[in-house]
């Protein structure tokens, strides 16, 4: 749940006044049930996280101005910090959405998977092509981004099954990951053909063979 509360916060950080409703669809899935999702924007309103408004007809929640957000994990007992300045704005349908639209701009039509719906992240295509892109967002702690570069990796190779397919993996274009890369073996690049695709917060993508 701790880690639900998290995606909360960090995706009310890069797109405040959303609904429960569109806070569900981009958490947990278009379509799931809503319940969890009200009472956990429910409880950060009661600790002064967000506040809870009610615009054009609908209840909506924006980040309280506050600098620095805490929240309490319920399995470590350690507060995490979570700085509104920005720093943490590239969540994983956001990444997906910048990718989405320089892709069509390439020419290739686009399948995407979007919050936790299963799947390919995103199926690519153009003419007889295809592209498997697998996403992960930036997360708020330095170790939560070694473990996303590493499921990652693991999510890709569990995608090949055609070896005429496009395989890369999309981070954050942030230090952390590109160093994670650089230190990724050569041999193990080459021998997976896995390339990476680095998205910054404009929605620049550099993409790394």
């Amino acid at each position: 749940m701790t880690q639900i509360k998290e995606r909360v916060v960090e995706l009310l950080m890069k797109r405040d006044g959303l609904t429960d409703r569109e806070v569900t669809d981009l958490v947990l899935g278009r379509g799931a049930a809503q319940q969890s999702i009200n009472q956990i924007c429910r409880e950060l309103e009661r600790k002064g996280i967000i506040t809870r408004t009610k615009k054009d007809g609908r209840i909506r929640n924006f980040v309280a101005k506050n600098t620095t957000i805490s929240i309490i994990s319920e399995h470590q007992q350690q507060i995490i910090d979570i700085p509104k300045n920005g720093e943490y704005s590239l969540s994983e349908d956001v990444i997906k959405k910048h990718l989405e639209n320089w892709l069509i701009e390439n020419g290739w039509k686009v399948q995407i998977a979007w919050g936790h719906s299963r799947g390919i992240d995103i199926h690519a295509t153009r003419e007889n092509k295809r592209w498997i892109i697998e996403v992960k967002g930036e997360g708020s702690r330095p170790q939560m981004r070694v473990n996303y570069f590493h499921s990652i990796l693991g999510e890709i190779l569990q995608r090949m099954d055609d070896p005429e397919a496009k395989y890369s993996i999309a981070l954050p274009d942030i230090k952390q990951f590109r160093l994670l890369w650089e230190r990724f073996p050569s041999l193990a690049k080459k021998r997976t053909g896995i390339s990476i695709l680095f998205v910054d917060s404009n929605g620049k993508i550099s993409h790394k063979e």
